[in-house]
């Protein structure tokens, strides 16, 4: 019995730590007054989007998180990001699957248009060897600001 609450005050104070050593996102309206004047790095090309890829979490960091667009080859990787890091390339028209690799593979679907700037955040997990990741399309307001929060990661290539 006295074991028990001492693993369970080990998880409690694990877990605690964990959720302290996560940072959460200032107010939209913060996030917005941010990054009123902030530039990006890269608009999208003549006739095509731009698709940012932001990994905020420090966790997992030394994994890196491989990048693909539409499939899993490897001459459909744009690039890499690791802990607080962004990438970002150009997409033609039309749908994409946008695929993030790191001890899984995970995706989402984007449909791009003209102008559009696209902003996707990968996020790490505990893995059974190293760290898992699942991805997701976030507004404009949060991606600006993670963009202007991070630094670059490694571009392979800037257009698909």
């Amino acid at each position: 019995m006295k074991l028990d609450r001492s693993i369970s005050a080990v998880f409690l104070a694990t877990a605690f730590a964990v959720l302290a050593g996560c940072a959460s996102l200032p107010s939209p309206e913060v996030m917005e007054s941010e990054t009123a004047s902030f530039q990006l790095p890269k608009l999208p090309e003549s006739g095509k989007a731009i698709v940012y890829v932001v990994r905020p979490s420090g966790v997992g960091g030394l994994v890196r998180f491989n990048v693909f667009v539409d499939d899993q080859e490897a001459a459909s990787e744009m690039g890499y990001t690791r802990s607080s890091q962004y990438i970002y390339f150009n997409v033609k028209p039309g749908t994409h699957k946008i695929y993030s690799k790191a001890e899984n593979w995970a995706d989402t679907e984007i449909s791009a248009k003209p102008g559009d700037i696209i902003y996707i955040q990968q996020e790490p997990s505990m893995g059974v060897i190293m760290a898992r990741n699942s991805v997701s399309k976030i507004d404009e307001v949060q991606g600006k600001y993670q963009v202007k929060q991070l630094q670059l990661g490694t571009v392979l290539k800037a257009e698909k």
